[in-house]
């Protein structure tokens, strides 16, 4: 007999609007505890809402969520000391300490860890002593992370948290995730527009356009059927190859395709002499296909 396991995050049919405005739409995902799932979306197109709603900040206007297997709206106080974030703003008074922000975190979290907190400030190199006012925009997050990390929780969000990051702090945090998840297993889920970052940690995938979950499966599966096909003349018969495209463009004298249900057999049919490249896709370039502007 097996036992069913209890998602770390379900949505099931989530609706929310700001008056006439449908900000998430008839949203549905399961997210495995022990995983990493990225949202992607532009800007606007709803995830903050759906993040909201998740922590249980907001009520969803149809739909419910489960977080850990419990209503994220109706449990969220308790919910919460099972739960760390990292906000898209980490923010704190200025002339606060770290030191003294972590022992206010202390006093709400029953399952805090200043072992584990101490030891990731001395591998960032802050020290405790510092002013939050005093640190860059990189050593905040840093903090923010060190700070929801020591709460030991079950579900990380990060909200996206290497927004305004230089390179060398965006590779910082998410080693430190990698890390963390190696260690210790938590589920995480994040928002980002740091697509090379999250290619390298993220499990399943998201894509949320205009408030709809355009996109939902594992990051593997999506990058083997995705391929750019550059065809060397056109106009290019694609029905008749029974290729499924996202994206349709000019190429020289030719065409160049985002083909989404790609194998080698529909690829044959078209003969070699018509297919001038196939290429596989980054995360970043499925994204584009998938929630750029229309063809």
């Amino acid at each position: 007999m097996t036992t069913e396991i209890t998602p770390a995050v379900f949505a099931d049919r989530v609706t929310i609007r700001y008056g006439q405005k449908t900000a998430v739409d008839d949203v549905t995902l399961s997210i495995a505890p022990g995983s990493v799932y990225a949202l992607l979306g532009r800007n606007g197109a709803g995830k903050s809402s759906l993040v909201r709603a998740l922590l249980g900040q907001q009520r969803p206007d149809a739909g419910t969520i489960r977080l850990l297997g419990e209503d994220a709206w109706r449990r969220r106080d308790t919910l919460m000391e099972r739960v760390g974030i990292v906000p898209e703003d980490s923010d704190a008074p200025p002339d606060m300490r770290v030191s003294s922000i972590a022992k206010f975190w202390a006093s709400v979290y029953s399952r805090w860890s200043a072992s584990m907190f101490d030891e990731r400030l001395r591998r960032f190199g802050i020290a405790p002593d510092t002013r939050f006012g005093e640190l860059s925009k990189g050593q905040k997050k840093q903090v923010a992370l060190a700070l929801a990390l020591a709460t030991s929780p079950e579900v990380l969000v990060l909200d996206d948290p290497t927004l305004g990051l230089d390179v060398v702090a965006r590779k910082s945090l998410f080693e430190e995730v990698i890390s963390e998840l190696a260690d210790r297993g938590i589920t995480i889920f994040i928002t980002t527009h740091d697509l090379p970052g999250v290619e390298a940690i993220a499990d399943r995938v998201g894509v949320l356009k205009a408030g709809r979950l355009v996109l939902d499966e594992e990051l593997e599966t999506l990058k083997a059927r995705f391929r750019r096909v550059r065809f060397a003349a056109r106009p290019v018969a694609l029905a008749n190859g029974n290729l499924a495209t996202a994206a349709v463009r000019a190429w020289g004298s030719g065409t160049e395709v985002v083909v989404t249900n790609f194998d080698d057999l529909a690829m044959e049919r078209f003969g070699a002499s018509d297919v001038a490249e196939v290429a596989p896709m980054s995360l970043e370039e499925i994204f584009i296909a998938v929630a750029g502007e229309e063809a």
